[in-house]
């Protein structure tokens, strides 16, 4: 059992694509599929006339406004390896969303507009991925329109994101003057043009007579002085530092006409990990273990809106998983029998009835899972690393409209909130106040109550901008201290929090009450 372990571990790799908004995440997460064979046809997000969707964006509102804003996770198979991709939302709205995907992933790939360079939303993914240690690819996208100059594009990846590069495939011209890339490593050139011919380079590399009478003369020359130049400046290709996240391999292309993705692929898939060691209570836990264990890093109601159904998405850290098998929810000590279990492309699913450490299965969920909870049919108390909690920084008062729909409003409200996608939080006059950490989660919230639970809603302004977690014991003391502008209210676990007006009115709450109430960021630092 073992051995077999071994090699289905080995088989699989799971990574996060991270970007900026528009950057091209999406469509190239399209297009890794349409190579799987996992889709046949891959629908552009911005192609709405023929009502053609990106695959990874199913909820209603994505396919309207051509953005994602949820994670979906897809599985394919590609030259024997079993590759799951996690689509985050690239609007620094959904951070919170986003950060958990990269909890569950042994490997990114950072897409950047040739034309924009890095921005603000890739910065800060990156830093978390940094944080992880996980390896990180970047991938250049948009070379078939006009781009910066590539040298600088590696330069800015150097001092903005402060992580060395190295070029696997350089490209020869950008926008009308595109030929293609040169694959350094295996000394091929990818024609853009020219019916997609590649030329194998052989021992001559760049000096290869076919190569220099099929593309443009000027593009030919630029390629071979800047891969000089790259040859003789730039970083050394080491596969032990990319593997440690020390060094970024760079890959450029355009994810619309899907040109410069096989490369891509096929160097992500020779570079990146196999699932890695998990941290937990029990210090590092390796994946080829005969026990079976995972978390939840992910809950999705409504995913099917005939069905009204919830999943919880569980990636397995240890062993193998068999559908009808026993497990404990470690949290509560709780027994469970995973009998109803799936696998996605995106919205649409299949059974699963075996599945490896490095999967991601979906668990059918009647309320009984939390975002963070462990599961395993092995030691009882093992728990993996909790997942946090993000303070959010705009309030919103919300009703139901009509008061006969009040059933509904709150289910509504409790499903969404379990997602993560919402923050939630009641009043001692059971008055409900969401938290975001941008504007939009309150757009999405509204449409999805709208959507799936038929419930119109009614705003009014909080007028809060910061949350602190207390203490249970600082209960009755906090009470007599709050006013119009500091109040107490309570997460969905029954935490207290008390929400500030802004920054000054909490600085002024802090120095008044310093050493008698305690206030920290979120409620798992309450348990430290």
């Amino acid at each position: 059992m073992t051995k077999l372990l071994q090699t289905e571990v080995e088989k699989r790799r799971i990574f996060g694509i991270i970007s900026h908004p528009d950057a091209g995440k999406t469509t190239l997460t399209e297009k890794f599929l349409l190579h799987g064979g996992a889709i046949r046809e891959a629908g552009s997000v911005k192609a709405r006339k023929n009502s053609k969707f990106a695959k990874s964006d199913w909820m209603e509102i994505e396919k309207q406004r051509g953005i994602s804003v949820t994670s979906s996770v897809m599985q394919f198979e590609y030259d024997k390896k079993i590759v799951s991709i996690m689509d985050t939302p690239g609007h620094s709205d959904f951070g919170e969303d986003t950060y958990r995907i990269l909890t569950a992933v042994d490997s990114a790939i950072m897409v950047i507009d040739a034309a924009k360079g890095i921005e603000s939303q890739t910065k800060k993914l990156f830093q978390v991925c940094r944080m992880r240690g996980i390896p990180i690819f970047t991938f250049i996208n948009k070379m078939d329109r006009q781009a910066r100059d590539p040298l600088e594009l590696m330069e800015e990846l150097e001092e903005v994101l402060g992580i060395p590069s190295v070029a696997v495939t350089w490209p020869a011209g950008s926008g009308q003057q595109f030929e293609g890339v040169y694959d350094r490593v295996n000394e091929k050139f990818h024609c853009f043009k020219n019916d997609r011919l590649t030329i194998d380079l052989g021992e001559e590399g760049l000096a290869n007579d076919q190569l220099a009478s099929t593309i443009n003369n000027e593009m030919y020359d630029t390629l071979v002085d800047e891969v000089d130049l790259l040859d003789g400046a730039g970083n050394a290709y080491d596969e032990e530092l990319i593997a440690k996240g020390e060094l970024t391999p760079v890959f450029f292309g355009s994810a619309l006409v899907d040109f410069g993705i096989t490369p891509l692929l096929e160097h992500y898939l020779n570079l990146s990990p196999s699932p890695t060691p998990r941290e937990s209570n029990k210090g590092q836990i390796e994946p080829a273990q005969e026990f079976f264990s995972g978390f939840v890093f992910k809950i999705q109601a409504n995913m099917n809106p005939n069905h009204r159904d919830r999943i919880a998405f569980v990636r397995i850290c240890t062993g193998k998983f068999d559908r009808g098998m026993e497990v404990v929810l470690t949290r509560t000590g709780k027994k469970m029998k995973l009998s109803q279990s799936t696998q996605f492309m995106a919205d649409e699913r299949e059974t699963v009835n075996e599945a490896f450490a490095g999967d991601v299965i979906g668990l059918y969920d009647s309320g009984n899972y939390q975002i963070g909870d462990t599961i395993t049919n092995g030691d009882p108390s093992l728990q993996y690393e909790a997942l946090p909690t993000f303070a959010p920084e705009l309030f919103l008062k919300v009703f139901t409209k009509n008061a006969l729909k009040s059933k509904q409003f709150q289910k509504g409200v409790e499903q969404l909130a379990q997602e993560g996608a919402i923050q939630v939080y009641k009043t001692e006059y059971n008055e409900i106040i969401l938290g975001a950490i941008g504007q939009l989660q309150f757009e999405v919230f509204e449409h999805r109550l709208k959507g799936e639970y038929g419930v119109d809603i009614l705003k009014d302004a909080a007028n809060f901008q910061v949350a602190k977690w207390v203490k249970v014991t600082e209960i009755s003391e906090v009470k007599k201290l709050t006013d119009s502008r500091t109040v107490l209210v309570y997460d969905r676990w029954e935490n207290p929090v008390l929400l500030f007006a802004n920054d000054f009115v909490y600085e002024r709450f802090v120095q008044k009450n310093d050493g008698v109430i305690t206030l920290v960021d979120s409620p798992q630092l309450l348990k430290d």
